[in-house]
This record gives C-alpha cells, structure tokens and sequence, in this order.
C-alpha cells in the first residue's frame, strides 16, 4: 500500500511542525554529545534517551540500550526501536549518529558550539549537521506522515560513529532482529549544494597502518656520522615520496580504481573545492583525471601521525628511528586488506638505502558502492527532484562508513540509500558547522515523500 501524497500536501505538514523541528535540533545541539569524551558516559547515554524520547513521541517504540564491545568491555548507548503498521508493508530501517565530533578550540568558532544559533538560512552549532540533521530528516518525516505512514519502520541511532564503531557488529549480530529491513537509509552524507540534492553513490574504504623506520640502534651525533647515513626521519620522507608520481597520484603496484558509480554527471567546481578546502593560493592540486574521480573512487595515501622530535629543543642528532600512520582510501569495491597488504608490499620494497620498516597497528575498513539500477535508488531520486524543484546530482564520498558494506553484508537483500543533511557549507567535523534550514526542510519533504511511496512492487 502506497499513499497518494502530493509535493505540496508534504511540503505543507512538514512546514505545520517546522518550528518543532528546529527546537529539537537546538536541543540537541546543547547536550554536547561529544563520544570522543566517553562513549560509555553520562552525557552519551542522556544523549540516546533524548533521542529515543523524540522517537517515542512519534509513535515509535524506542529503548536505550548499552553495546558490549568484542572483548565484553561496555560499550555505546545506542538507540533502537520499530512501528509496525502492517507485517505485509515494506520495513524501513531509519540510521543516524546522535554523537559528534569534540570542540578542540571553541575560539575559532563565531558562535557558542553547543548553542544552536540561526543565522540568516543556516543554523550553526557542533552536531547541527552532522548528524543531528539525520535526526531531524527522520523525525521530521515521521512527523509530517503521522498516521498515514503506510510502511513499518526501525530505527537505530548509533553512539559512537565518530569513534569508529568498534561495537557495531557485536550489537547488530546480538540484534539482528531489529535491523532486518527491506530498504534502509542512512543520514549521514550530503547534498551537492543547498539547492542540488544528491544521493550518495560511494564511498571509500578505509585502511591505516602504522610505519616504522630504522635506520641506527641508537642516535649519534650528525656531524660525525652525517652524510653516509640519512636519518630516520629524512629516509620516512624519501619513502613517503615514493608512493607518488610527480602530478601526485599514487603509484602503488595493486591499488584499484574505478569509474565514479552511476556516471558523472557533473564535475566538482575546482573554485569551489579550493575554497571549502582551505587551499593556499599557490597550491596546485594532486593528481590526474576529473576532480570528482580523485575524490571519489581513486585511492589516496595521507599520513596523519608522525613522531619527530620538536623543533623547540632540537639538537644535532641524527634520529635513529621514528614512525608515522598512513591513512589509505580505497576504491570504493576494492578489498581494503588487500589493498592494505599491496601498500605493505610496496614500503618494504622502496625502503630507501636499505632501511629496516616495519608495521603495527593495522586496520580495514571496506568501501560501499550503490546499486544504481535499484528502484528504490529510482525512487529516492523521483522524491529529491520533487522536494527540491530541480534534478539531482548524486555523488561519491571521498570519506568511508564502514558499518554501512558491514550491514550490506548481513542483509544482502536491503536496498541501501544514503542521504544526509549536510552541504559545501557545513563544516562537519570543523569550527562554524551549521545546516542550510531550507535544505534541511527539502529533506525531511524528501524522505516523507519517499516513505509515502515505497510498496512491496517497487521493491522488486
């Protein structure tokens, strides 16, 4: 069974509870639910029952309940819970994060982080986007069918996605029940722009290794011993260096890359990519082949850690060791163990004047691509063009969420759609993150409109 609303008849509900939905999304905002601070506190779990309090309100049956991670330590507060309407309707699993990122340096905010703060369209404040905008997409949804909702739902809102999800499949395979879905969709992604909706289409894999090199038992002075030997820190660079050609892309023999899924449909804005990224004027960016391809389906290597000594205090030294953390991105249907071994492979091949390098501390996480040809993908894009009164341009991520091939995995036959509230604009994990209210608004329209239409036919 279908309902027969129209984009105006959406557009009217959602606008009737709008008010309600922005005082939520400030409410949120203020519980600082920053997991990087504890995921098994006080705050997170205050956090989950807020969440599952907005939920019960809408007629979902929500309870909080702890992850116990793989070793049997606590783990996450987690939110989980169902609305069965009809046992022969399609199921919807509905995922979101109600954690978020920490406030190194609130400073370098123009406004209070943890007060939801309106100016002009935007709605500033750390989680406002990500991903209390995932909360605000569903709840608002809901709100707006009411008690017209002609499909079943389950939810589940996790409390450690910005930790890495290290409970997750503990949770899921003691839950499993409560994630069988037909069709789910995740609200942690974005838009092409505030006005141009975007269905995610991607995402990379994710891969990190620890890298050690040696090149003396112990420092010496670098006068004396300078210049036969390199030291550790000058050879880490050299080998660093080799994993790029000269217009900086990567040239490890084994790492995969693949055509953007679903077609490009349009390029990114280099303009506009320099200026979301903070690109210094000078910069020229890496790489060949389209924009979009370097982000979105071409690995990419950066090193994110790297031990050194300080330049206060430094002293003539030759380092005898030192070690660094590679973060890889793989294409998005290629194997990240194996990805991770062929960079393995080829460090310990290119170890400049025979350096000893060695590996710790090594991690994987597997990319995800949409099944394009779906009809619920059809679906979703039909409700965005509606919603939003103009064509989609779906999108890859350059960034991974390992639990969503993870859930592929355990249930083969859901359909996957990932959206998400954000935008250029947002600044998720950065100082000023905020949501375009407007675009906000076109998604909750969005996912009403789709859940509206979702039937047991389209589904085949």
């Amino acid at each position: 069974m279908t309902t027969n609303f129209t984009v105006d008849q959406i557009a009217e509900r959602v606008e009737k509870h709008w008010d309600d939905v922005v005082e939520m999304l400030k409410r949120k905002i203020a519980l600082k639910s920053v997991s990087a601070l504890g995921i098994t506190a006080d705050h997170m779990k205050n956090s989950a029952q807020f969440v599952a309090d907005q939920l019960q309100e809408l007629g979902i049956e929500a309870t909080v309940t702890q992850s116990t991670n793989e070793d049997g330590t606590p783990g996450a507060w987690e939110v989980v819970g169902s609305k069965i309407v009809d046992p022969q309707a399609p199921t919807v699993l509905l995922y979101a994060h109600h954690d978020v990122q920490p406030v190194p340096d609130a400073n370098a905010w123009d406004t209070e982080p943890f007060v939801g703060t309106v100016k002009g369209d935007r709605l500033f404040g750390r989680g406002s986007a990500d991903d209390g905008g995932g909360l605000a997409i569903h709840a608002g949804a809901l709100k707006a069918l009411g008690e017209d909702l002609a499909v079943n739902i389950k939810v589940f809102f996790e409390g450690e996605e910005e930790m890495g999800s290290a409970s997750f499949i503990p949770f899921i395979t003691a839950h499993r029940d409560a994630f069988d879905a037909d069709v789910i969709i995740v609200a942690d992604s974005g838009n092409w722009s505030e006005e141009i909706p975007s269905l995610t289409t991607s995402l990379r894999g994710n891969a990190d290794v620890d890298v050690s090199v040696r090149v003396l038992r112990h420092p010496v002075h670098s006068g004396q011993f300078g210049g036969p030997v390199l030291d550790a820190n000058t050879t880490a660079a050299l080998l660093i260096a080799s994993l790029y050609d000269e217009q900086g892309n990567v040239v490890v023999e084994g790492l995969s890359e693949q055509e953007p899924v679903g077609g490009l449909v349009q390029d990114l804005d280099e303009a506009t990519y320099r200026r979301d990224s903070s690109a210094v004027e000078s910069l020229h960016l890496a790489g060949s082949g389209t924009l979009a391809s370097r982000l979105w389906v071409k690995p990419s290597i950066a090193v994110i850690g790297f031990d050194a000594h300080p330049v206060e205090g430094s002293f003539n030294v030759l380092a005898d060791s030192t070690r660094f953390r590679l973060s890889l991105r793989t294409a998005p249907s290629q194997d990240p163990k194996e990805a991770l071994e062929a960079l393995k492979r080829h460090l310990t091949a290119h170890a400049p004047f025979g350096a000893e390098v060695s590996f710790a501390n090594e991690d994987a996480g597997a990319g995800w691509a949409m099944d394009a040809s779906s009809t619920v993908v059809q679906e979703a894009e039909k409700a965005m063009a509606e919603a939003f009164a103009t064509r989609p341009i779906n999108k890859g991520e350059g960034g991974s969420i390992p639990f969503i091939p993870e859930l592929q995995k355990l249930f083969p036959r859901a359909k996957v759609i990932v959206t998400g509230p954000e935008d250029p604009k947002s600044n998720a994990h950065s100082p000023n993150e905020s949501i375009s209210l407007p675009g906000l608004k076109k998604n909750i329209v969005t996912e009403a409109l789709l859940l509206s239409r979702l039937s047991k036919d389209s589904l085949e």
